[in-house]
């Protein structure tokens, strides 16, 4: 399926994103379109797609003319760019690095959504270009690795020499589904797989490939612990979250986020493997309690330094503890859960432990913050901040509001 694949030489190691602190336009000696005059009217400028970086402390956002980047703890936009020829359907960060995965939207001119651009902006270029026949789904980045997404076909690419590792194919992935560990360590990535409602999990360094037979129906939604040993899924009814480990397949736990079918818009499990989000169509967030544990789990509340593009090899030796923690307690908003296996399937699965409500009508991905914060982005350029009670839970306190895209930008905070 892949066509060609260009190689600009001469990668240089990312540098931090401390250089990439104001707005700004493409410079006019790379080779994108002349910049277009800065405009901050959110109204001219279409949300294309959103995406977190690996740890949740950024988000980007592909627009109609460009991309932005916003950090998340102060709320401020970060960096910009802005150009003529179109804007970007996919925008990917490498943590706060001045690497990027950009795919141009339907409308780009120079840069159509079946390329995927490496851009420096240390040297305000691209690094490396890849082009296939078909559209480009995703994009997702490690330090070590480039894996690119198709409807029914993922390549991995090695991120030092661009080199091709590894392709396999999937179930037709529209959605362009596909996770990866950030652990130095670990090499592990997920995606669907061949049949409905199946995921393929790969351990590249210990060379090992698991099925796991999630759901009954197509997969909608996926998310890996940072260091991959934890998988969190949905399936197109919406109606349940499964958290599998993935060495074994084995189901770890069940979380309900209702009765009705649902379009689930994201997943995320906090770094201390203490917590799990999910948004969905339904217009409420909702924060559950995990009741397994990992392995090393202090390793798992930290993200390895970012360091330059380049071969990890994954310890074999690593020994994995017992996921499910027994004594763990059950949610404490589930007061049935000392009759499990008495009552119906629905009554058995655990409820959420906190919640927050937003406009419906609006797509927004959820992730975790700091100081036991929730973020929230919406496709209507909005960003929200609240609070969870880790003892209480229920409903969560708003915090923070921000209309990002529009000019008068008001900031916003109850205490």
């Amino acid at each position: 399926m892949m066509s060609s694949t260009v190689t600009s030489p001469g990668i240089h190691p990312p540098m931090r994103i401390a250089s990439l602190e104001a707005p700004q336009s493409w410079p006019p000696t790379i080779p994108f379109s002349q910049p277009e005059p800065e405009s901050d009217d959110g109204n001219e400028n279409e949300l294309l797609s959103v995406s977190w970086n690996q740890d949740y402390g950024c988000f980007a956002v592909g627009t109609s003319n460009g991309f932005r980047i916003f950090n998340c703890d102060s709320f401020k936009e970060t960096f910009r760019r802005d150009l003529r020829s179109g804007g970007f359907g996919i925008v990917e960060m490498l943590f706060r690095s001045n690497i990027l995965a950009l795919v141009g939207g339907e409308t780009n001119i120079q840069y159509p959504p079946n390329k995927v651009i490496i851009w420096d902006d240390h040297q305000s270029r691209c690094i490396a270009e890849f082009s296939f026949k078909f559209n480009v789904r995703g994009v997702k980045l490690r330090q070590d690795r480039i894996v690119i997404v198709l409807e029914n076909r993922i390549y991995v690419h090695d991120f030092k020499d661009l080199k091709l590792l590894h392709q396999m194919e999937t179930i037709s992935n529209p959605k362009g589904l596909c996770c990866l560990s950030h652990h130095s360590n670990t090499f592990v990535m997920a995606c669907p797989g061949l049949r409905r409602g199946e995921i393929r999990i790969e351990h590249f360094g210990l060379n090992v490939t698991k099925q796991i037979n999630a759901h009954d129906s197509r997969i909608s939604c996926m998310s890996l612990t940072l260091d991959g040993l934890l998988l969190a899924t949905a399936s197109s009814k919406g109606t349940l979250i499964r958290i599998f480990n993935t060495m074994d397949g084995t189901r770890l736990q069940e979380v309900r986020r209702g009765l009705d079918k649902a379009d689930i818009y994201s997943i995320a499990l906090s770094p201390n493997v203490q917590w799990l989000v999910v948004s969905s169509d339904k217009g409420t967030v909702h924060v559950f309690s995990l009741r397994v544990r990992v392995g090393g789990e202090e390793a798992s509340t930290q993200i390895v330094p970012f360091q330059s593009p380049a071969i990890v090899q994954q310890n074999s030796s690593t020994p994995f503890d017992p996921l499910s923690s027994p004594t763990a307690a059950a949610n404490a908003n589930s007061s049935l859960y000392f009759m499990r296996g008495v009552l119906p399937k629905y009554f058995s699965s655990e409820w959420s432990f906190a919640q927050f409500h937003l406009p419906e009508g609006t797509r927004y991905t959820a992730a975790f913050g700091l100081h036991n914060s929730i973020l929230i982005v919406g496709m209507d350029g909005s960003f929200y901040k609240c609070t969870l009670d880790p003892v209480n839970g229920g409903q969560m306190s708003q915090k923070e509001y921000v209309r990002f895209l529009k000019s008068d930008s008001q900031r916003c905070a109850t205490r």
